[in-house]
């Protein structure tokens, strides 16, 4: 059965939006626990999980404590208790204990990062796992923070080092402004289908600023979501939804826009898509033969692959300069070529970890940052931080 929660406190500020308690709400109704009213008498058979407001939780801790009933966090030896899991028929005194009334016996004591892992799956990067007091002189400090922890580690080398610091303005803006992530996906759906129909008429230069426009916003919605606690099964859907779609639409729409003659389009149309599609399978392929995990974190070499890998935005850089050079046919030549390159590669990787499989499980690198893997490399420097 699953705890329930109090919240004491609130934080003085408000980060992306959030006051404290509406965060930790937000997270804890992500994990299905309920949040009680101030005052309410939580059930007897139930534990009880007690948070201080005037935090900030990372997600990984929340999630970790839930499934910790006796345990307390503290960021330090000598700190307050931050966060404490009462099991049952300890709810009585939780809050007293908590609030430093009572002491904390019988209580296992963890901190931040030795109750949660620094490895996410989801994002393909290491962080250490925080909780952080909330104060005036900190907000903008504790918001890049939860900016940056809401970025993917392992990605192309445009959304990692071009967007990051307007998608962050643009994400401000949206919190503000009462923005909802599913709304700007739908934006960035829109834009796709109207750089699709500028491609189809040859319409270059409008269809490559509605093309840039989604690739921006499709980094926008996704770190909305995770910053102002909003992530819907729909949006996640959605999102992925068109992100796995749209490339070969697009570039075979850019075939169709091309003069006459001007280049074997139905070819080159066909070669994409069938590379494109090899390429995801081979992704497909690792995850369901080799390990879990994306084989882009695999092994650092996986991951400086993923930088300029045949995706869309590589891709799409490739057509924008082409243009500019007044050579439309030859972007979508380069783009063919590209996408066999690189699933022959990705295919050569899965026969590889079949390979290595055989010898036993297979582990992110990831996960032996400061074991096999130099703390110090370039591989951490770049995707594991």
């Amino acid at each position: 059965m699953k705890p329930v929660a109090c919240l004491a406190g609130e934080a003085p500020v408000r980060l992306w939006g959030l006051g404290g308690r509406e965060r930790l709400r937000r997270v804890l109704g992500k994990l299905g626990i309920e949040v009680l009213d101030d005052g309410a008498a939580p059930p007897p058979q139930r534990s009880v999980l007690c948070l201080r407001a005037d935090y900030l939780f990372d997600e990984r801790v929340v999630a970790a404590l839930v499934d910790a009933p006796g345990v307390a966090l503290r960021v330090t030896d000598d700190g307050p208790l931050l966060a404490l899991h009462a099991p049952v028929g300890g709810a009585i005194t939780a809050q007293a204990v908590l609030a430093g009334q009572q002491p904390a016996e019988g209580y296992v004591i963890e901190t931040p990062d030795s109750l949660a892992s620094a490895y996410q799956e989801r994002l393909r990067k290491r962080s250490v796992p925080y909780v952080l007091p909330v104060t005036p002189a900190e907000l903008p400090a504790l918001e890049r923070r939860l900016f940056g922890t809401a970025y993917k580690g392992v990605t192309d080398f445009i959304t990692k080092w071009w967007w990051p610091v307007p998608a962050r303005a643009a994400t401000g803006w949206c919190a503000r402004h009462g923005i909802s992530p599913n709304q700007v996906t739908l934006t960035g759906l829109v834009l796709t289908v109207a750089a699709g129909f500028a491609f189809w008429d040859g319409w270059w230069l409008p269809g490559l600023v509605c093309a840039w426009l989604m690739t921006f916003l499709d980094t926008v919605d996704g770190k909305l979501a995770r910053v102002t606690v909003r992530s819907t099964r729909f949006g996640d859907i959605l999102d992925h939804g068109i992100d796995l779609i749209h490339p070969p639409f697009w570039y075979a729409a850019w075939a169709l826009g091309l003069p006459a003659g001007s280049a074997p389009t139905q070819t080159l149309i066909w070669v994409i898509v069938a590379g494109y599609i090899g390429g995801r399978l081979a992704e497909g392929a690792f995850q369901a033969v080799c390990a879990k995990f994306s084989l882009f974190v695999w092994r650092p070499f996986d991951s400086y692959n993923r930088l300029i890998t045949a995706r869309r935005n590589p891709c799409l850089l490739m057509l924008t300069l082409c243009v500019f050079i007044g050579q439309p046919a030859l972007g979508l030549w380069l783009v063919a070529g590209w996408t066999v390159l690189s699933t022959l590669l990705l295919w050569v990787r899965v026969g590889q970890a079949i390979a290595a499989r055989r010898r036993g499980p297979l582990i992110s690198w990831l996960q032996q940052v400061g074991k096999q893997i130099p703390a110090d490399s370039r591989a951490v420097r770049w995707f594991a931080s």
